[in-house]
């Protein structure tokens, strides 16, 4: 469909909506907006933005396609709770700015949100128009409309920043400035408090900025989200860890805090304890993608001098977003084959089918139902192969996915010269190591109650040190949370 084409219809359907004569079989048969994207062999050799974003039009055509349900069944399935209806009639009737305007009542990360959510499996997967096609690809695009609003904004300059409460001269630490962080340091600064955040990192943005790639998140985006906070007087403290620099104890005793937020993420790589993983050219994802994206090895030649492999030939072992990001990392840094080793079927992948279908026109192989049995070097001590076994597939396990079940003497090699592990990650032991009277689980994670209170008084904790790894919006609706508990806890204290 042309842009003329989708104009006309556009027309035909607010005709219909203004006579009062726009039926949902009206709206059934509008056509899904795919969104528009660079082209596959182009974008290898580029990190600019995949999606390039809807055309007003395209934006208030997938708006009209919502039915406007009276139980609306997406907002259950937004960990945030945007009155999601809402905002998309907005869209429809081009009333952009309003529509940002509700989203911001409940998300301040829309951009990010919209980009990088996996809304297939939260707000889209309860649609009702995708559930009448049985297929929820069919659903109302509600992140790519989310997207949308974000980016007409950003073009027009009209962000606005929060308003806050008078001073209540109560002072809240935030550890990690990541999704889960920003969010708590809004809710919280807006309420009055003085807020500092306490960053590793000597950037701030958390896993935006050192884990998801450019080409999935322009790291601009962040950086306005992080000056936003600063114009609303939230303090960025920078290269500091928490445990070391200073511990939760003497956050409290020594600086006068009078509540903490633990938002530090799970950022300690796993690995396979397969023979090879101490060879030169191993990376952990973790690794990898820190690398290039907080490093910028992507810019060789451009003023970054950042210490990472020049491969050829590249093994990703793991089947989830980071897997794909690796793989798709590896493709834009030069390597001329890319295979990505996933031990079940597609079908199992915990990726989004958005990544899936992107590694896949960039040319990542995909080898499926298979597995790194160990890796091998050369006389350097420098990855030359991996040893693969071939699998099957055999009866579902705890994670409702089908169980490989190796088979024997399928064994083959073959030829990389870098082997990226990204299996998932575990927390760091380091807060839960200088907090002795943090309660933990057996993994590492905090454990908190409903209202994301630690067992100690005044500390509070969110997202993937809770959750393990988990999501951008899940990070973001603990933190909404937890920013509730803290601001309710402050006004008792």
């Amino acid at each position: 469909m042309t842009e003329q084409q989708r104009k006309k219809l556009l027309d035909e359907l607010l005709a219909k909506q203004k006579a009062g004569t726009l039926k949902p079989a009206d709206r059934y048969a509008i056509p899904p907006q795919e969104m528009p994207a660079q082209d596959g062999v182009v974008r290898r050799g580029n990190v600019s933005e995949v999606a390039t974003g809807y055309t007003q039009t395209q934006a208030r055509l997938e708006a009209m396609r919502c039915l406007q349900c009276k139980t609306a069944p997406c907002v259950a399935g937004c960990p945030v709770g945007i009155r999601i209806k809402d905002f998309i009639v907005e869209i429809a009737n081009g009333n952009f700015g309003a529509a940002l305007d509700i989203i911001r009542e409940n998300s301040l990360l829309p951009a990010v949100c919209g980009r990088v959510c996996p809304q297939e499996v939260q707000c889209q997967l309860p649609c009702t128009v995708g559930k009448k096609f049985k297929d929820v690809d069919k659903a109302v695009s509600i992140g790519r409309l989310e997207r949308f609003v974000a980016d007409w904004a950003e073009s027009k300059h009209s962000e606005s920043t929060p308003a806050v409460a008078a001073e209540t001269k109560k002072k809240v630490a935030i550890i990690g400035s990541g999704p889960g962080g920003i969010v708590v340091a809004a809710d919280v600064r807006r309420a009055g408090h003085d807020v500092t955040v306490f960053e590793a990192f000597h950037k701030t943005g958390g896993v935006m900025v050192y884990g998801i790639p450019e080409f999935r998140l322009p790291k601009k985006i962040v950086k306005q989200e992080i000056e936003t906070l600063e114009k609303m007087g939230v303090k960025i403290v920078c290269n500091y860890i928490v445990g070391r620099t200073k511990t939760i104890r003497q956050l409290f005793e020594e600086d006068g805090f009078d509540a903490v937020y633990i938002g530090v993420g799970a950022g300690l790589p796993m690995f396979m304890s397969i023979d090879g993983e101490h060879l030169v050219g191993v990376y952990s994802a973790n690794e990898y993608l820190t690398r290039a994206n907080l490093m910028r090895a992507y810019d060789f030649g451009k003023g970054a001098d950042t210490p990472i492999a020049q491969s050829k030939r590249v093994a990703v072992f793991g089947g989830g977003n980071v897997a794909m990001d690796s793989a798709r990392t590896a493709v834009r840094l030069g390597a001329e084959k890319v295979y990505l080793v996933y031990r079940r079927s597609e079908k199992e992948m915990p990726a989004r089918v958005e990544e899936v279908h992107h590694a896949k026109e960039e040319g990542v192989e995909f080898l499926l139902l298979q597995n790194p049995k160990r890796i091998l070097g050369d006389d350097d001590g420098r990855v030359r192969a991996v040893e693969c076994l071939k699998y099957e597939l055999g009866e579902p396990d705890d994670s409702g996915r089908r169980r490989p079940v190796p088979i024997q003497g399928s064994e083959f090699e073959i030829e990389v010269d870098t082997a990226i592990v990204a299996i998932g990650n575990g927390c760091n032991p380091l807060i839960g190591q200088t907090t002795p009277d943090l309660e933990m689980n057996k993994w590492g994670n905090i454990i908190v109650d409903e209202k994301c209170k630690t067992s100690i008084e005044g500390v509070y904790a969110g997202g993937d040190i809770v959750l393990g790894a988990a999501t951008v919006i899940l990070a973001m609706g603990q933190g909404r949370t937890a920013a509730a508990a803290i601001n309710e806890y402050l006004e008792t204290k």
